[in-house]
């Protein structure tokens, strides 16, 4: 592997020009099929499997045009110090009514006079409006005509509100991108000290997503891509673009500093650092792929995208970083050094190769490493404790910035009619064979009536064969509320279908959210075992070792169960909520922990690789285990932290969204790259390393004759570019240590 990527380093060096005219290419041509492309269809969020979308699905069977996956509005209507039956009060509803029906794409709207939908005390009214196609497909004209018609609606005697998904907006912001691309690029001035060597990561990050967004784009059609699929590569693409450009031009220039040529050090840089970026790269791709287990269309395909866009910052890295690294030459460097002037640490010709401050917190961690391993693994199982009390739930209109419309027409249902009004649910009643579906959902009505936590059961609406009945069930408390769980699961009670031959499925928004929830529940174990399998088969080929994937693995579970702690502390008990912005504690968004496991154990595995590389670099050219530990991390920390930093600063700038869930995946993403990179990384890792001292890198022998030497660290290239005879044997304890770790 070194030796190859030796090879490729110096190929794309000198063949500079040809290399970057053909990525240069590749962008046009990427660029010109998006744009010939038809535009990507709206992304339709389906649940295989689950009761609630084998509902829908008969419900679109049994009763062609009645859109059961339709977009939604309810527009409620209250009087102001009055009743909305007041002649002139019940006259602009009713225009309101008449209005909402004449709007695009609306294919039918409920009058709360007729259908009875006002309170008990004459205040509050509301109209159902059902589009007749899904919300990711509604023009910007019908959400448009309902603004207007709600907002034209309100008087000094009228208040009017409007909830509901067709009001969800299908443009996603990029503002989170401009700030992690500023923050990005202060943050590579700074770690660089050259302008030029700092905007090589930035673009060929931008390079790689432009490609992959085209590319994305041009596919969306023939393979029926939804329009959300790029977001996660976008994200992504950015994410590990920087970071492994990073990576290679800050390996570069420590080669130049040891006064190597141009292309020996980007050779030397790519058979190093590249190999390096390799292995960290297939760790997020087998992440991202690994979300197709879920079997949520979704998700398989954000991740199947996501992980192409990887790929292709991979080979950005291994090709155009060393092209652009020939075409700047020496003026990578930092100022400093092009004027001969040192600075702190750094040869005239170099760039600085260790930080102080790194070298003190290493020290620090080594000469007390017991004390520091127990005190980080006990303060990261404190911040874990909140996980325990984990609910999973999707956000809706409650959960809301009170500000919003949305919000206050959920708190107006709810004073009105009850909590349970915000998230009714459809029993689809399918007669036996031969069987009539009006007598056998009366008799599930009956049934259902009886249940606690019901407050309504409309009467039976039966198709034109006779064959299937609809109803609407009323629970008495809110969506999100575990009561509401429960009514779910009694409905779906084979009980309930005893006796009367009949089928009884239950969907609406509120049950497909609890179907939801539990299927991402029951995949989130699963999806663990297979990523963190295959990652620690790769990491073994990596490292030659056991103890060390098995400490990256135990590190990544510390990480994520202390991130996760912290959203159910902010987001679900409401700690630091005014803080932060949450205006409505409640269940955690359903997706965000597997989302969390998916990119946080890819970024996770990224730091792994880098800074453990370059110690078992120094360990394989026969350094002790505690000065590989001390030189590695002096070497790699840098580049880590500044990679982290960027990383935060991505994440975090999602939290200033008014979307609840948005501020959940910025908030948790954010956390958990900061507990994983500068907690377990940084600190616990170099302390388990130095007690565990030649152990670290101990392989049995047995399984030594199976796996590959992938020379990860570069010890070929030293002996066949040096002339050296290599350090120590590779994959074999040759050193006796006390138990400090030290050589003896």
């Amino acid at each position: 592997m070194a030796a190859f990527l030796f090879k490729l380093g110096r190929f794309s060096f000198r063949r500079r020009w040809y290399v970057a005219l053909a990525w240069t290419g590749m962008l046009v041509l990427a660029g010109m099929l998006a744009a010939r492309a038809p535009a990507a269809p709206p992304t339709d969020f389906s649940i295989p499997g689950t009761e609630a979308q084998r509902a829908y699905d008969r419900l679109d069977e049994h009763f062609p045009g009645q859109n059961a996956e339709g977009a939604t509005a309810r527009v409620v209507f209250k009087a102001t110090g009055g009743k909305v039956t007041a002649p002139d009060v019940k006259r602009a509803v009713e225009e309101a009514v008449r209005e909402l029906g004449n709007a695009p794409q609306v294919g039918q709207v409920t009058d709360p006079f007729r259908t009875r939908s006002v309170s008990a005390d004459g205040s509050t009214a509301y109209a159902q409006v059902s589009y007749q196609v899904s919300s990711s497909r509604m023009a910007d004209a019908s959400r448009t005509a309902l603004q207007d018609t709600v907002e034209q609606s309100r008087s000094s005697k009228l208040t009017v509100e409007v909830g509901g998904n067709a009001l969800k907006a299908s443009k996603q912001s990029h503002s989170s991108e401009a700030v992690g691309i500023a923050v990005a690029a202060v943050v590579l001035v700074l770690t660089f000290g050259s302008l030029l060597a700092a905007g090589m990561p930035l673009l060929t990050a931008l390079l790689g997503v432009g490609i992959g967004t085209c590319v994305i784009r041009a596919l969306a059609d023939p393979l029926g891509l939804g329009s959300t699929t790029s977001v996660l590569a976008t994200m992504l693409g950015l994410a590990v673009g920087i970071d492994y450009a990073l990576f290679v031009v800050s390996r570069y220039r420590g080669e130049l500093a040891k006064g190597r040529s141009g292309a020996e050090a980007a050779g030397r840089a790519l058979g190093t650092a590249g190999s390096a970026v390799v292995f960290a790269g297939l760790t997020v791709v087998i992440a991202l792929a690994g979300l197709a287990v879920v079997n949520i269309p979704l998700l398989t395909q954000m991740g199947l995208a996501a992980a192409g866009t990887v790929v292709l910052a991979v080979l950005i890295a291994l090709t155009l970083i060393p092209a652009l690294l020939g075409i700047a030459g020496r003026r990578v460097r930092p100022a400093r050094a092009r004027r001969g002037i040192p600075a702190d640490g750094t040869p005239a010709d170099g760039a600085p190769l260790k930080s102080k401050l790194a070298a003190r917190w290493a020290r620090f961690v080594t000469r007390r490493p017991l004390a520091v391993l127990l005190t980080g693994v006990a303060a990261l199982s404190v911040v874990a404790i909140p996980a325990a009390s984990l609910q999973l739930g999707l956000p809706d209109d409650g959960s809301q910035p009170a500000s919003t419309t949305q919000r206050r027409a959920y708190d107006l249902l709810s004073e009105g009619f009850g909590p349970g009004f915000n998230g009714p649910l459809l029993v689809v009643v399918e007669a036996g064979k031969g069987g009539s579906a009006q007598s056998a959902a009366r008799s599930t009505a009956t049934r259902i009536r009886k249940l606690d936590n019901v407050t309504t059961v409309t009467p039976p609406r039966v198709n034109g064969s006779g064959d299937t009945a609809v109803l609407t069930v009323v629970p008495a408390t809110a969506p999100s509320s575990q009561e509401t769980t429960a009514l779910v699961h009694a409905l779906r009670d084979p009980g309930l279908e005893a006796g009367s031959g009949a089928r009884v499925l239950v969907s609406g928004t509120t049950a497909m959210n609890i179907d939801v929830s539990q299927k991402l529940d029951d995949a989130l174990l699963p999806y663990l075992a297979l990523v963190v399998g295959l990652a620690f088969l790769l990491l073994i080929a990596v490292f030659r070792s056991l103890l060390v994937p098995l400490k990256a693995a135990l590190g990544f579970l510390l990480s994520i169960a202390g991130a996760l702690g912290a959203v159910v502390a902010v987001f679900q008990w409401g700690w630091l909520g005014s803080l932060l912005g949450v205006s409505q504690p409640g269940p955690v968004m359903s997706m965000m922990p597997i989302f969390m496991v998916g990119v946080v154990f890819g970024l996770a595995m990224d730091y792994e690789v880098f800074l453990v590389t370059r110690m078992r670099e120094e360990y394989v050219h026969g350094r002790s285990p505690l000065h590989a530990v001390t030189s590695g991390f002096e070497h790699g920390a840098r580049v880590v932290t500044a990679a982290a930093i960027i990383m935060i600063a991505v994440f975090s700038g999602f939290m200033g969204s008014n979307e609840q869930m948005v501020k959940t995946i910025g908030f948790g993403l954010a956390f958990a790259v900061f507990l994983d990179a500068f907690v377990v990384r940084m600190t616990l890792v170099p302390a388990a390393l130095v007690l565990l001292g030649n152990r670290a890198w101990w392989l049995p022998g047995w399984l030594d004759r199976f796996v590959p030497d992938i020379d990860v660290e570069g010890e070929k290239l030293r002996t066949e570019t040096d002339g050296s005879e290599p350090a120590t044997p590779q994959g074999t304890m040759h050193r006796v240590t006390d138990k400090a770790g030290q050589t003896s």
